[in-house]
């Protein structure tokens, strides 16, 4: 394991009071701080190679914090689900016409 620490600025930060995920909370500022916008209004993290803010993962950090604050609105509806598709249909037997199994 390694033997250096690493500061994040979550840890200069005090919580808001009502939120119910500490953890969460602070993973999600640290990912919103890295992913902040330059002048240009660009993120200016490496990962995101400049794209207009805001980006994904600034947009799922937002969100991850009101998440941690018990804000229930925030979360997005569940996608509707796929339709399966068909099982394809055993081919019959050449020789009884029955389905092979």
């Amino acid at each position: 394991m390694s033997g250096t620490t690493h500061h994040r600025s979550s840890h200069d930060t005090a919580p808001p009071s009502d939120v119910t995920d500490t953890l969460l909370w602070r993973l999600a500022y640290d990912v919103a701080e890295a992913h902040q916008p330059d002048a240009a209004g660009r993120c200016q993290n490496l990962l995101c190679g400049g794209r207009q803010a805001p980006c994904d993962p600034l947009l799922n950090a937002e969100r991850a914090m009101r998440l941690a604050r018990g804000d229930a609105g925030a979360a997005a509806p569940a996608p509707a689900p796929r339709p399966r598709p068909a099982a394809p249909a055993r081919p019959e037997h050449p020789r009884t016409g029955r389905e092979a199994a």
